[in-house]
């Protein structure tokens, strides 16, 4: 039972990476209709800027933290003016294909500011863990889960209460008629790209917590982000967080018992399960759990 509840601890820890990785791409989905394939990308230099800041300048931990997420949403908002707007009334896989583009080019920049060396972030809780009642709890994990809690909040309060979030959640309904009403829809393209890119980097921030660090490689863990907003739905925000925590649990769970019960499937089964459940939901529901189901009529 402890092995049980340990899993599932680190399975909705792992989860709640997914989650906040899910929300920045439904986020530019809702106002642009377009899939940020350049969403990893972002999530890099949100690692990278926070071990800049806190590593090779000094800043305390979470001032370090504030600056590279601020950082990482002026790049991934600068980023859409230069090369998405030019791209507005255009088809949306072509849009798509420059975020491509985008992370490729990117991806190279990443590179050569991380170097061949792991990197480490330098944050407070490194290996710890505490064991209430013998189930095993790592001091990342539950920073993971709080901070997710406390942002998937603060962006339901902002959809729902803030002047700007209403216009967002306007732009991303109809932009014609948002344009209409005054809505300053270019703007509100870029803002969904910045918080986008914010969201990026906490999630990046997390996925070097521990002493684990970043090194080139570490772009590849957000692309299992892609799983869980199709299993929650590419326009839903719920989904997102849904399908964040369920890929997190499948993974963990398969990861802690595939080698005992089913063997046969080989090492490292865990991260090819993510792809498994896409592959099934977009057999089945390919609109998602939570995503809108678009009708087309002939």
């Amino acid at each position: 039972m402890d092995e049980f509840l340990s899993a599932t601890i680190r399975g909705l820890a792992q989860g709640s990476l997914y989650t906040l990785l899910g929300l920045g791409f439904v986020i530019i989905y809702k106002g642009t209709r377009v899939v940020n394939f350049a969403q990893p990308v972002l999530m890099i230099f949100g690692a990278y800027f926070t071990s800049y800041f806190v590593i090779t300048i000094g800043l305390s931990f979470w001032l370090g933290v504030v600056a590279a997420v601020l950082t990482t949403a002026v790049i991934a908002a600068v980023t859409e003016r230069v090369a998405l707007r030019p791209m507005v009334g255009e088809q949306p896989f072509s849009a798509a294909m420059v975020t491509v583009g985008v992370l490729i080019a990117l991806q190279v920049v990443a590179n050569d500011l991380i170097g061949l060396e792991l990197r480490q972030l330098g944050d407070p809780w490194g290996l710890s863990q505490f064991r209430p009642g013998g189930v095993a709890i790592f001091h990342r994990d539950l920073a993971a889960l709080v901070i997710t809690a406390a942002v998937v909040a603060a962006m339901a309060a902002f959809f729902k209460l803030s002047r700007v979030g209403l216009a967002l959640r306007a732009a991303s309904f109809d932009q014609e008629a948002a344009l209409a009403q005054g809505v300053p829809v270019g703007r509100m393209f870029g803002l969904s790209w910045a918080i986008s890119g914010g969201l990026a980097s906490l999630a990046g921030l997390l996925v070097g917590a521990g002493g684990a660090g970043i090194d080139q490689n570490t772009t590849f863990f957000a692309l299992k982000a892609l799983p869980a907003i199709i299993l929650g739905g590419l326009d839903s925000i719920p989904g997102a967080v849904v399908g964040g925590l369920a890929i997190g649990l499948a993974e963990t769970y398969t990861k802690v018992y595939q080698p005992e019960h089913f063997a046969w499937a080989g090492g490292n089964f865990d991260q090819v399960v993510p792809y498994l459940v896409m592959l099934l939901v977009l057999l089945v529901r390919p609109y998602g759990l939570f995503g809108t189901k678009e009708v087309e009529r002939v």
